[in-house]
């Protein structure tokens, strides 16, 4: 009886206080599903008194959870995951080790049982080492910014004579190992026509670095060559003014100086030579680099910052997120202490904002979508064309996937479906981290098959050089569809060996011990979210920690309790229907309306001559449309179910791979893989082209960003493809490389996008899935993929030469 008392002392504890506007302005702020739970009745008594404006729909939903008591609040407020705009993290009752929010709540996660002493110290000494691990790269990149200033190129003009006189640019600083030139100006794309045709000559651009020796009296008694000759393609003189500039870079290593002109001489200088082929002066910017990258040494700091990124994501020392700004600020911080340091606006321009505005439109969409009940109602459907069985829902939810990502982007698609796998897994008691993971590997797959569904495939197909050479929407989809349905098939196999058992897709625990596990966690985010800065948000956040408590102490009776037989799928298919109608109608057509303009434009983006706006616009405007026809005016609320740790991870890797571009480590990649393919004979010199595009892109896709990947991998394909002297086939290379880069993205969380949106809408719902979990379900899926497309592109292309 004293527990009891405590704990109704407790309850009670808050009840004479008064419910000011200031608490019922922090009340509106949470989600619908946590504003109308039983626990907060005064609050929405006190709405209802002051404002009048209750929904009677949410009044009538309040009663009914009233009446059934108890068991149907539980039920009811697991709901509340599809609503909440905070991350949750669903551990089953396991705590991470060093994750310090969790260790924040160590003592109420445990259950209240005691650690060996051993084992707490041993946690305190990690935890330590840790911080002081971090410490240390924090001084690292602070130092290295605070010590250099931001790298600002200085521009000059130069004009280069006609038919081939040489103009002379001076160097200033002559004992230098290697020196760096950036031009722009009207130079050929490498995607562009060779030549008019075959009787006129390709005008040329001709850049070398001289070196002078000069005696005492500064007369010039030696000059020789210090580089070598660095040849660039210029446009015809007729389309010179017609042509926009285009920036090229090249690292020069510099030739020793020779010791026996040196001794004959007192100083000598560097100068760079431009001779011009072309019949009129061609105007030229330039800026000179004393100190560029040594990109041998930049790829070995590229690949330790990418190793520090995969530690820290894998054995999950810091959060996701967390670990993308640290890694990308010391790839900055690198730069810097490297004489690089880009400024705030390069870094700016660094990031893809259109994915990021996709991304963000698309979310607005979703969250305002999950009020109208619609994904619950779409789950119990599924639930009841499949008869409740586990594998036909699963195929079906993965061919839908995979259809819809075909035509859409894969990254709209996974928004749209997540909430409806997690809604359906909860209906039918499954476990919907290892659906999820099925439900992205088919996206990924899917989205490989036209030119619109992936961003690799957006970036090759758009290349005008390709499109020139008969790759459009048609041929692409038409040479990518018999990979994608084998794919397909081998991935089915080897999900259902990896599921075969089917507790593998089950939670440990009876479904109602989890369901009020899940929801402890929900509640305490919910608290957590709350500061104590205020009365107000302080009396908020007490309710809802007494909630909390009264959880707990159902879940221990739970967990003692005899667990009830299930009921048959008939009664369950009638509970479930009855329990989750379409909740808001009027807002479901509303939000049909702007779903339907926003697909509509998708489709339509995928036609070349109807792309007026991009897929980032799009969602915006969709977003905004929404917003209007809702008429909703509490946008806080709103924004507060967008998921910013997502957004700002993408944000920072991008910029980390831009900086890991800068070190010079995408370069490598693209150079090592054209070095292997140029050392093979000719007659295997397709096949071996077809086997290291696909393997290379596939791999390097997998741990890398498959964005800045393909964009260098598509220039090593045309340079392959325009190599003479290699003679090798275009549109076999191009499949290579959309094959790999798409399916690549299978390999490990980060690996695609649409892998890093599912995990963090997963983990807001209450459903974390680590690096390592979908590492060893989605890596060996990749492995088998690029195998049967290996055996699919070979002996089409390099047996029956389909191309």
């Amino acid at each position: 009886m004293a527990y009891n008392y405590n704990n109704s002392s407790e309850d009670n504890a808050y009840e004479d206080d008064e419910v000011t506007e200031g608490a019922l302005q922090v009340w509106r702020t949470l989600p619908e599903r946590i504003r109308q739970d039983p626990s907060l009745a005064s609050f929405r008594q006190e709405h209802e008194r002051l404002h009048g404006d209750v929904d009677p729909l949410q009044a009538e939903e309040a009663e009914v959870r009233v009446e059934n008591g108890h068991h149907e609040e539980t039920a009811l407020a697991i709901q509340a995951f599809t609503q909440i705009g905070i991350n949750v993290t669903n551990e089953a009752g396991q705590v991470r080790v060093l994750d310090g929010r969790d260790l924040e709540n160590n003592n109420d996660d445990q259950h209240d049982e005691a650690e060996p002493h051993a084992k707490s110290l041993i946690r305190k000494y990690l935890i330590w080492f840790k911080i002081a691990v971090l410490v240390v790269v924090w001084c690292v990149f602070t130092a290295f910014l605070m010590s250099n200033n931001e790298h600002v190129d200085q521009l000059s003009l130069i004009s280069v004579p006609r038919n081939s006189s040489p103009r002379v640019f001076p160097i200033a600083t002559s004992g230098l190992q290697r020196i760096g030139l950036g031009l722009r100006g009207p130079f050929r794309l490498q995607e562009n026509e060779l030549a008019i045709n075959d009787s006129v000559p390709l005008p040329l651009l001709q850049v070398q670095v001289m070196r002078s020796y000069f005696d005492g009296e500064g007369m010039e008694i030696y000059i020789e060559n210090a580089s070598q000759l660095w040849q660039l393609d210029v446009v015809y003189p007729d389309l010179i003014d017609s042509t926009q500039d285009t920036k090229k870079q090249r690292t020069f290593e510099l030739s020793p100086i020779d010791p026996l002109w040196l001794a004959q001489s007192n100083r000598t200088e560097l100068s760079f030579e431009f001779t011009s082929s072309i019949e009129g002066e061609l105007p030229l910017q330039l800026n000179v680099d004393e100190s560029p990258i040594y990109k041998r040494d930049g790829v070995i700091y590229a690949a330790v910052v990418l190793c520090g990124l995969y530690v820290m994501i894998i054995w999950e020392i810091v959060n996701r997120t967390f670990a993308a700004i640290i890694a990308s600020t010391l790839s900055v911080g690198i730069l810097a202490a490297l004489n690089s340091r880009p400024s705030m606006a390069t870094i700016m321009g660094w990031i893809d904002v259109e994915t990021l505005l996709l991304l963000f439109g698309m979310m607005i969409l979703v969250a305002i979508l999950s009020e109208t009940g619609v994904f619950d109602y779409l789950a119990v459907y599924a639930y009841k064309i499949t008869n409740g069985h586990v594998w036909p829902l699963i195929n079906c939810l993965c061919l839908f996937t995979a259809i819809l990502s075909s035509f859409l982007d894969n990254v709209t698609t996974v928004l749209l479906m997540t909430p409806v796998t997690i809604r359906l897994c909860e209906v039918m008691c499954l476990n919907p981290v290892p659906i999820l993971m099925c439900m992205v590997i088919y996206s990924n797959i899917g989205g490989a098959l036209t030119p619109v569904g992936d961003p690799p495939n957006v970036i090759i197909a758009s290349n005008s050089y390709i499109s020139k050479n008969g790759v459009n929407f048609a041929v692409f989809t038409l040479h990518m569809l018999p990979g994608v349905l084998l794919v397909m098939v081998q991935t089915y196999i080897q999900l259902r060996f990896k599921f075969r058992n089917i507790s593998d897709l089950q939670f440990k625990d009876s479904p109602e011990v989890e369901e009020l596990r899940h929801e402890i966690h929900v509640w305490k985010r919910a608290a957590a979210s709350l500061s104590a800065y205020s009365k107000d948000e302080e009396l908020v956040r007490q309710t809802l920690m007494k909630k909390v408590n009264r959880l707990k102490r159902s879940l221990k009776k739970r967990m003692t309790a005899v667990i009830e037989p299930a009921p048959n799928y008939q009664q369950t298919l009638a509970n479930l229907q009855a329990k989750y109608p379409i909740r808001n109608k009027t807002l479901l057509i509303k939000c049909s309306a702007a779903l339907l303009f926003v697909i509509s434009l998708f489709f339509l983006h995928s036609v070349p001559e109807l792309q007026r706006l991009s897929l980032g616009w799009t969602a915006l405007l969709g977003a905004i449309f929404l917003i209007i026809l809702a008429d909703i005016e509490d946008m806080e609320a709103i924004l507060a179910r967008v998921e910013w740790s997502t957004l700002l991870f993408f944000a920072a890797l991008f910029i980390l791979m831009e900086a890991l571009t800068e070190l010079g480590l995408i370069e490598w990649i693209g150079n090592m893989t054209e070095g292997i393919i140029l050392g093979v004979g000719e007659d295997r010199r397709l096949m071996v082209a077809i086997l290291i595009i696909l393997w290379v892109s596939a791999v390097a896709s997998a741990f890398v960003d498959n964005i800045p990947l393909t964009t260098m991998m598509v220039k090593i394909t045309i340079s392959l493809a325009q190599n003479s002297t290699l003679n090798l086939p275009l549109q076999p290379l191009v499949w290579a490389l959309a094959l790999g880069a798409c399916l690549g993205g299978n390999g490990t969380l980060i690996g695609a996008s649409a892998n890093v949106v599912c995990a963090g809408v997963a983990e807001q719902h209450g459903y974390k899935f680590t690096f390592l979990q979908f590492f060893k379900v989605g890596f060996p899926i990749m492995i088998g993929s690029i195998i049967v497309t290996t055996g699919y592109l070979l002996v089409s292309h390099s047996l029956f030469a389909w191309h």
